[in-house]
């Protein structure tokens, strides 16, 4: 806890005001965050002097410089309310919403699918595209033969250029100086990775793959995307891994959904990562705990895919070794059909090859939206849990949006905000009550409320944690509450707080393309760089 005294006016908001003071003791205070947006604030704690910098990096000199003026009557913006037109949705949206519900409750009733679905007809779809036809590559894999569980893969075009030799993460790398690098800084503004080096061989990662060892590059039909090429080992820029869990009350949306789609490409381009998109399986036909399960199990399957690419390279360059200079064409098909039955024989159909070739599972992200949010804060406890039989994979950090979180016991914004916009309580108890098994249903399930006792790892041990909220949001304060938990056992729990917006405000369809979209995308690639930058590489805000 921190004395606060602000010299101006009147103070700005806290999470508990006192009431006619200008002074005030508070571990959290509203920050603008981007000042491109009025609406866009983070609760964060004082921690030190107000010189330096605070939680995000930032200069909180500076920053006390735009409080100022904001509150003493600068260019702060005008507090608006949701516009007309968000309104009318929302109104639509419900009615809809309430349809589907009960439908899924008519079903429930009738079957259950141990298979599963991981979207629903109704869905609008979008259909991968493996050759980087807007910047970002994707493929859809089905990587559990006995459930309908699926990803989807973001693959940046800024993967196939060369990285710089000292962005990789050796303790011993020369800084070899790159004559390029000057003219090229400016092109990518939020690279963490030095500036992009114009890739020759570009044009040959096109295709189908000739030669490659260890890896299904699919090369017999008739696919024509993206294929990491052999010998280029040494060369391949490695960028980190989000794991992303889409939002939908567990009812609804999907990996592959257009929504879903649109915000990982925006992820991807900001942060200038891989995201791995989880298509869990959808309540009522799966019941609580399916879809923790499964995003449990994408994570040991990423974990599985770096341990089989690591032996498949190893075992690769031992027979390349061997070559010398009169090998034939014929005996490397050979001993490239000998390794990939190796790779089979370990338990896995194929290794994948982009992620294979380009994927840094030592800088894993967990990103939530709503209910996804559940599901990356139970994987996060899980492989804090797991610890070293995880390795490689790391999961250095992870990101709430907007928790679908909820308790028996009602917090000031659940009595003030029950009615609020798209998503209103009495609907989300109902899907609440489609996700948890029938005779377990409880507003105090570990699953539903982060604050119970008992839901696993001390918290301390927790990931770094950045939280979204919404202020027209009935479950705001629960994640506020939950962040602050996190905050007294001194992990990283910074919370974003978006004035004038609503739940799901940066993933929902009709919201996607609206400016808080767009700045809750930049403010959350700026927190997550600090956590996947490599060292020498780190942004100062």
């Amino acid at each position: 806890m921190y004395e606060c005294i602000f010299p101006f006016p009147s103070p700005p908001t806290v999470l508990n005001p006192p009431s006619n003071s200008t002074t005030v003791t508070c571990s959290s205070i509203f920050f603008p965050l981007n000042p491109k947006s009025s609406h866009s604030q983070s609760i964060l704690p004082y921690q030190g002097s107000a010189e330096g910098t605070d939680s995000l990096g930032r200069n909180r000199k500076k920053v006390r410089k735009e409080e100022r003026e904001c509150y003493s009557g600068g260019s702060c913006g005008e507090r608006e309310m949701p516009s007309v037109a968000v309104k009318l949705y929302s109104v639509f949206f419900k009615f809809l919403l309430k349809h589907r519900l009960q439908n899924r409750i008519q079903a429930s009733s009738q079957h259950s699918d141990p298979y599963g679905v991981t979207t629903r007809p109704e869905e609008s779809v979008a259909a991968a595209n493996p050759s980087f036809s807007d910047g970002v590559a994707t493929k859809d894999i089905h990587i559990d033969p006995l459930t309908s569980l699926s990803i989807r893969i973001f693959l940046p075009e800024l993967a196939l250029t060369a990285p710089e030799p000292h962005s990789k993460p050796k303790p011993r790398s020369s800084h070899q100086p790159q004559p390029r690098s000057a003219r090229l800084d400016l092109i990518e503004r939020r690279n963490s990775y030095g500036p992009p080096l114009i890739d020759e061989r570009r044009n040959s990662s096109f295709g189908r793959g000739s030669g490659m060892e260890g890896l299904n590059l699919m090369s017999d039909g008739p696919y024509q995307g993206y294929s990491p090429l052999a010998g280029e080992k040494g060369e391949r820029r490695r960028l980190a891994v989000v794991l992303q869990f889409h939002g939908g009350g567990w009812v609804s949306g999907g990996s592959d959904s257009v929504a879903n789609d649109v915000f990982c490409r925006r992820i991807v381009k900001l942060c200038d990562v891989i995201v791995v998109a989880v298509g869990y399986r959808l309540a009522p036909e799966n019941r609580y705990p399916a879809a923790f399960e499964d995003g449990v199990k994408v994570l040991n399957w990423l974990a599985k895919q770096a341990n089989l690419a690591e032996c498949s390279r190893s075992m690769g360059g031992g027979r390349s070794g061997g070559h010398g200079g009169g090998g034939s064409g014929g005996g490397e098909f050979k001993k490239s059909d000998a390794h990939k039955h190796i790779v089979d024989s370990f338990g896995a159909s194929v290794v994948e090859p982009w992620l294979s070739a380009h994927a840094d599972l030592s800088r894993c992200v967990l990103l939530g939206a709503s209910c996804g949010a559940n599901i990356a804060d139970y994987v996060a406890r899980k492989a804090v849990e797991g610890g070293k039989l995880l390795d490689p994979v790391k999961v250095v950090a992870q990101v709430l949006m907007y928790p679908f979180f909820i308790g028996s016991v009602p917090t000031r914004s659940e009595i003030k905000l029950a009615n609020s916009y798209f998503y209103d309580k009495a609907m989300c108890t109902v899907a609440w009550k489609l996700l948890l098994p029938e005779g377990e249903f409880s507003l105090d399930h570990p699953a539903a409320n982060p604050l119970v006792p008992g839901r696993g790892p001390p918290l301390k041990l927790m990931p770094p944690t950045l939280t979204v909220v919404a202020e027209h949001d009935w479950m705001r304060d629960r994640a506020i509450a939950y962040s602050e938990e996190l905050r007294k056992v001194n992990v990283d729990a910074p919370v974003l707080e978006y004035k004038d917006a609503v739940h799901e405000f940066a993933t929902l369809d009709v919201l996607l393309k609206s400016p808080q979209a767009q700045v809750c995308a930049e403010d959350i690639a700026i927190w997550v760089k600090k956590y996947i930058s490599l060292r020498g590489h780190e942004f100062s805000y």
